[in-house]
């Protein structure tokens, strides 16, 4: 058999500063700027084109049926 050897203990690490945010280049700022004058669809913005499409399917009777007689050809 082998001799074990001693387990080492790792001593707990310091919590880390976050890190601080970088500003975005110069030529995406002028880009997101083109985008938002055209009504673009942005990075992280609410968009809501979005919010429509995802938006869950109407349910069963939330609408009514026509009132016209079946097999009038409508």
């Amino acid at each position: 058999m082998r001799p074990q050897s001693p387990r080492r203990t790792q001593s707990p690490q310091p919590p880390q500063p976050p890190q601080p945010q970088l500003q975005d280049p110069p030529i995406y700022r002028a880009l997101i700027r083109n985008w938002a004058e055209r009504g673009k669809t942005l990075p992280g913005r609410h968009d809501p084109e979005w919010v429509r499409l995802a938006a869950p399917p109407a349910r069963l009777g939330q609408f009514s049926a026509s009132r016209d007689p079946r097999g009038d050809g409508r």
